[in-house]
């Protein structure tokens, strides 16, 4: 059997692009499909599930999400070997309306296969956490922010192209069959191992008409789904308790105070939306306590990408429990060191010391401040039931970065 297409038939690289896109594409459903129903069981839970049902559902998205990355480029494959190759004629060319709708659907097939997993790497790319590809480099694309936003939008296009794709699918499928058992012919069979050859008709469709209909079904349906709400973003519900704010020496004018975690080898980022600070500090560059800091921390504030919900569950901060973190310290200026904010970090009824050397600026009555500190998650009783720091490390990296300025 030739490799190349002729005018009459499809040769071995086309037919093996087509068997291996249809052996991924059910895969990747059955897969997908299995694995939002465990994530719902995770969701449900609210927090609860066992450490195995949410291994199981990170594996199989985990397998989902690198299939498709393969399918992308299988499909721009397969796109360009098609352009390089002659296309075989319809055997029923001369039937104006069948004819063009096997064209749309097989426009709208080429470009699902195209759309279809690069809207899902996108939502993958700008989201943090769960599930890494497994392809090295993919965890990520260029121009691709990390943006909650841009998952959601990215992840509602992957949800309606992908039933775009099946409902075109499935028209192709009862096409065939209708050519193989009604018809009699030879369209099916052109496609199956072996050489087929069949005479198209000397009338074919041609490719502009089913394109705009390709276009109109594609942009009517994300149409559709926008005039029912599917894309609008809605900030997330404030949660927890609402902190009070302190009068404090040093008033905390804007900062961020952020967690980095390593999930399955992947470096996930997180930061708590409320947390307050009150800070006494004198000034002075002599050794000795300079100050003192009292941190108070909205545990549900907290986001981490699609970690979100498992890390303030029960087993993890549990934050129906746990609403508040705190982190009180002496302020210490140290001939060596530097200056440390040195105390106690209490995190879920757990006491642990700990010492944070900052970076301090001060210019008039504005301070800069910035520092780092890891701790073990094990010390607070954080994800006991994960043992297996390749599913998710023991050290957890704290940063914190402030400006405030001095009350008078």
């Amino acid at each position: 059997m030739a490799l190349s297409n002729t005018r009459d038939s499809y040769g071995s690289v086309a037919k093996f692009f087509h068997w291996l896109t249809a052996l991924l594409i059910l895969g990747l459903f059955a897969l997908g499909l299995i694995a939002s129903d465990l994530a719902d069981q995770v969701r449900a839970s609210e927090g609860g599930a066992s450490q195995s049902l949410i291994d199981w559902a990170t594996l199989l998205f985990s397998m989902h999400k690198t299939l498709g990355v393969s399918l992308f480029f299988v499909a721009l494959a397969r796109i360009v070997w098609a352009l390089t190759q002659p296309k075989p004629g319809l055997l029923n060319g001369d039937t104006v309306l069948e004819s063009r709708a096997a064209e749309t659907v097989h426009w709208l097939i080429y470009g699902s296969l195209v759309a279809v997993p690069l809207s899902g790497w996108v939502t993958h790319a700008a989201d943090t956490g769960f599930a890494p590809i497994w392809w090295p480099l993919a965890q990520s694309l260029p121009f691709v922010p990390k943006s909650a936003y841009v998952a959601e939008i990215a992840g509602t296009l992957h949800y309606i192209l992908q039933w775009v794709l099946a409902g075109a699918i499935g028209l192709h499928v009862a096409g065939a069959l209708k050519h193989h058992i009604i018809d009699k012919d030879a369209t099916l069979r052109r496609m199956l191992p072996g050489h087929t050859s069949a005479t198209p008709t000397t009338k074919q469709p041609g490719h502009v008409l089913p394109v705009l209909a390709a276009l109109v079904i594609w942009g009517g349906t994300i149409a559709g789904a926008a005039g029912l709400g599917w894309f609008t973003h809605d900030a997330p519900a404030a949660q927890g308790p609402t902190l009070q704010e302190v009068a404090s020496d040093w008033q905390v004018r804007d900062g961020t105070l952020e967690i980095e975690i390593v999930q399955m080898g992947s470096t996930i980022s997180g930061s708590f939306a409320e947390w307050t600070a009150d800070i006494t500090y004198d000034g002075s560059d002599a050794p000795g306590q300079r100050g003192t800091v009292t941190v108070t921390i909205s545990v549900p504030s907290l986001s981490l990408g699609g970690m979100t919900d498992q890390a303030k569950g029960a087993d993890y901060l549990d934050a129906a429990n746990h609403a508040t973190a705190t982190f009180t310290a002496d302020l210490l200026r140290e001939a060596e060191a530097g200056l440390v904010a040195d105390g106690t970090l209490r995190i879920k009824d757990q006491s642990v010391p700990l010492r944070l050397p900052f970076d301090l600026q001060i210019d008039g009555n504005e301070a800069k401040a910035r520092g780092s500190a890891r701790v073990d998650r094990r010390d607070f009783n954080i994800g006991q039931s994960v043992s297996d720091e390749g599913t998710l490390a023991f050290g957890v990296e704290i940063r914190f970065d402030l400006t405030a300025t001095r009350t008078e």
